[in-house]
């Protein structure tokens, strides 16, 4: 799976490195096929990603890198022209716009509610209508959001299937 860099300078992001194989001086292989001569004698093992590895992004804050499962964070939020990212052990401050954060953590499942809040569709645990068209969103650990009608339409993002909910978000 990819990994994405948020950093507070940039918004680039660079593809994670699966493919990379580790050095083996030339000495090793004798062959164009890659068979071992007698140096080695033994194949390169190359470390597999599990299919259970959680996917993880790398933000750059406060002059360090910090590696963060996508599945720990919940929230983000625009404060300005920076975002608070809300992970399960911290929060960090970011200065990036929330439409390139949004762009690079749509591919893990988050979803925009808000012009300033996106979340993490696996952590929603309850959806409630308001008056006026909007929603209250109830997150895993008791955080709420205003979901706004322009951003209502996302909401059903958050389910592969809905049962029972009669036109309740689909207008």
């Amino acid at each position: 799976m990819p990994t994405s860099i948020l950093t507070s300078s940039t918004n680039h992001s660079y593809p994670a490195t699966d493919n990379l194989v580790p050095y083996a001086p030339e000495e090793a292989f004798d062959q164009a096929d890659g068979s071992s001569n007698a140096v080695g004698n033994t194949a390169v093992d190359l470390p597999m990603r599990s299919k259970e590895q959680p996917s993880r992004i790398a933000i750059k804050a406060q002059g360090r890198i910090l590696l963060i499962n996508t599945g720990d964070v919940f929230a983000v939020e625009a404060k300005g022209n920076c975002v608070l990212v809300h992970s399960a052990s911290s929060s960090l401050m970011l200065r990036e716009s929330i439409s390139t954060v949004e762009a690079k953590l749509h591919p893990y499942g988050s979803v925009r509610i808000h012009r300033s809040v996106l979340v993490n569709a696996a952590l929603v645990e309850e959806i409630h209508p308001w008056s006026a068209g909007e929603y209250l969103l109830r997150m895993k650990g008791g955080k709420e959001y205003t979901v706004t009608r322009t951003y209502k339409k996302n909401l059903q993002l958050l389910a592969h299937s809905w049962i029972g909910t009669n036109g309740f978000i689909a207008e």
